[in-house]
């Protein structure tokens, strides 16, 4: 499954998400702030409900701005997928996101790896 969302001129973030071996892969272009929020938390929620664990990689390797916006859904998210049983993951932050997940601890509460493969191997 492939799942594109077109960006919209006013905001400078492109989201795509796919599938892989049954886990959830969101692949973030861009800058994460306030006016793609929404667009965002809903591309990182279940698709469906389901009585499995989801499991969701947050790809941010193409990330280079994310603010406070940012964190809160990476929060939401791993509420979310915590309890289905399942697990959020972050791939490949830029140094300049990994800074600011280390600085709020989000690195402490999420798995946080240097590329995608990695992520999805966990």
């Amino acid at each position: 499954m492939t799942d594109t969302q077109e960006p919209d001129r006013s905001r400078p973030l492109s989201i795509t998400r796919t599938t892989v071996k049954d886990i959830q892969v969101v692949t973030l272009r861009g800058e994460i702030d306030q006016s793609v929020k929404d667009a965002w938390l809903k591309t990182l929620l279940p698709v469906e409900d389901s009585a499995a664990p989801w499991r969701i990689v947050a790809d941010l390797s193409g990330v280079t701005f994310m603010d406070s916006t940012g964190i809160n859904t990476l929060i939401t998210a791993h509420q979310a997928a915590s309890s289905t049983g399942g697990w959020l993951r972050i791939a490949g932050a830029q140094e300049a996101v990994q800074r600011v997940l280390g600085i709020v601890g989000l690195d402490q509460l999420i798995d946080c790896h240097p590329t995608l493969t990695q992520a999805l191997s966990g």
